[in-house]
């Protein structure tokens, strides 16, 4: 069993930033793909990032390229999602997932789900 615990998320200006964390409990948390998702009310959850499990490789969708880095450290169980640039159409409930397999890009793919934190960006 994998216990997924988000942090980091508030309230901010349009054009701010924020770091999102998520801390892992699971004995061997290198051995996960890890990702984020967010869901904006009334809308479905959506894919946000990825990042392999030695943090070599990471995935983006496009609204947020350049504007967000997936980051994680191995040796504190962590996974982190920079974001700058925040837009108002960023507001949303952000997610961490973990997957077993080296593939994360679906909410089909993920195998535990934070219990999420909130984001808002005022304009």
């Amino acid at each position: 069993q994998v216990q997924l615990v988000e942090s980091g998320g508030g309230l901010v200006q349009a054009g701010g930033s924020l770091r999102l964390s998520c801390a892992a409990s699971v004995r061997i948390f290198s051995s996960y793909t890890m990702g984020w998702f967010r869901q904006a009310p009334g809308k479905e959850r959506e894919y946000v990032a990825t990042i392999n499990r030695r943090g070599t490789s990471t995935y983006y969708i496009d609204s947020v390229k350049g504007r967000f880095t997936i980051s994680r450290d191995n040796a504190k169980n962590t996974v982190y999602l920079q974001m700058n640039s925040l837009k108002s159409e960023d507001t949303a409930v952000y997610y961490c997932a973990a997957a077993g397999s080296s593939l994360l890009f679906g909410p089909r793919d993920v195998d535990y789900w934070g219990q999420g934190t909130q984001v808002t960006v005022s304009s």
